[in-house]
């Protein structure tokens, strides 16, 4: 580490809360799949922001969409109508195949405005008792760490200390649909929230047709199929909702990371209007969600995912780099490779060390990854990496672990 990178780092463990725990880098510029530290050392980005840069830093179109509207109006809140929500709105509806959509600004947000709503949901449709509602849950879940969410929360780090807890949630086991029938018989059930991947708990794959068996067994229970996306959507996984997978479509999506372009934070709930009709004025409320800045970049980013140009590199990309992850990579040092798209989880072998010792190794040989839950590490490149970058990057990491 230079004298001017641990200057920056100094400033930012003595001033900033350590809720994190960087790898030492200090990124000053980025373009693409790069990035540049404040030495002029370039990086290739296989972290994403977590898939908030699906379209890699800075996208022309993406910085294009934001200089034009910044030259206009930014903020309006929704006490007015803007020139540029309703065009978000429908561009979001129409991709998810769903009617309506209810814009807020993080993930964690939406997920929030979810339960919300399937309670209200399940009060004023399926006739719920007030106060009685319950969502079900999966084991090892991530939605984000607000404190209704870390009550239900399978990431002990995020919960441990943070009591008393939110009632009103069920937990089962990730892909057991015999588990998820039984609970969802229960008839104060309204909602089945889950992550169709899930993406901090190590990029767990579920069975196949497990989707499809969700969405048979909410329509037999009468229950809100919730899907968070927020990791999983726009392209991530080689289609452009991790639902496409199965040919299913949740009542609720949650939406966010990419949807804002890597430029600002933008998240939604979409559904169908009969489920986000429930809500009425004064229910639910945001001042910067569908803000006309976030909703022109928003535009953007469904005008580019409309192509199905980065939903196909993530195929295409994905599938070579998981056949070089699982031929190359040294054996009795990695348990396994999970993931679909350009997602993965390597979990090491714990006689092998730590995810963070073999993240710190790529960083040396100029690849950024981030490790999760001890012994996984996750790459997920920006969608427009190229392949020479690509085999570059997983020489790196085969090095690393040779």
């Amino acid at each position: 580490m230079t004298e001017r990178s641990a200057e920056f780092i100094a400033a930012d463990e003595r001033y900033g809360a350590h809720n994190y725990h960087p790898l030492p880098v200090v990124v000053a510029s980025a373009e693409g799949a790069w990035v540049t530290d404040v030495d002029g050392k370039r990086y290739l980005d296989f972290l994403s922001a977590y898939s908030a840069l699906n379209f890699g830093h800075r996208h022309p179109a993406l910085m294009a969409a934001t200089l034009e509207q910044l030259a206009r109006v930014t903020l309006t809140s929704r006490a007015v109508h803007s020139d540029r929500f309703g065009e978000f709105a429908e561009k979001l509806a129409a991709a998810c195949g769903l009617e309506m959509v209810l814009p807020m600004n993080t993930g964690a947000e939406a997920v929030e405005t979810a339960i919300k709503t399937a309670r209200k949901w399940g009060t004023d449709v399926k006739g719920v008792a007030p106060g009685a509602a319950k969502v079900v849950v999966c084991e090892h879940n991530f939605h984000g760490r607000t404190t209704t969410i870390i009550s239900f929360s399978g990431d002990d780090s995020a919960r441990a200390g943070f009591g008393p807890y939110t009632p009103g949630f069920v937990t089962v086991p990730f892909g057991d649909t015999a588990a998820l029938d039984a609970t969802l018989a229960d008839p104060d059930v309204v909602g089945f929230l889950f992550e169709p991947i899930q993406g901090e708990a190590g990029v767990l794959v579920p069975p196949a047709g497990y989707l499809t068996s969700v969405r048979e067994l909410c329509d037999r229970h009468n229950v809100l199929m919730i899907a968070d996306e927020i990791q999983t959507g726009f392209g991530r996984t080689g289609a452009t909702f991790a639902c496409d997978r199965e040919g299913v479509t949740p009542d609720i999506y949650c939406l966010g990371k990419a949807l804002g372009g890597g430029i600002l934070p933008l998240s939604a709930v979409v559904a169908r209007r009969d489920v986000l009709g429930v809500l009425t004025p004064g229910t639910h409320g945001s001042t910067f969600g569908g803000n006309p800045l976030a909703c022109a970049i928003g535009i953007a980013v469904l005008d580019l995912v409309a192509t199905g140009e980065y939903q196909e590199r993530s195929r295409i990309l994905g599938d070579h780099m998981h056949a070089r992850l699982r031929d190359e990579l040294a054996p009795g040092i990695v348990r396994e490779v999970r993931g679909v798209g350009l997602w993965a989880g390597i979990e090491f072998e714990p006689t092998a060390g730590t995810a963070r010792s073999y993240g710190e190794k790529l960083l040396e040989r100029g690849v950024i990854a981030k490790d999760t839950h001890t012994y996984t590490l996750r790459l997920a490149p920006p969608l427009v990496i190229e392949k020479h970058d690509l085999d570059h990057a997983i020489d790196a990491l085969i090095e690393s672990t040779a």
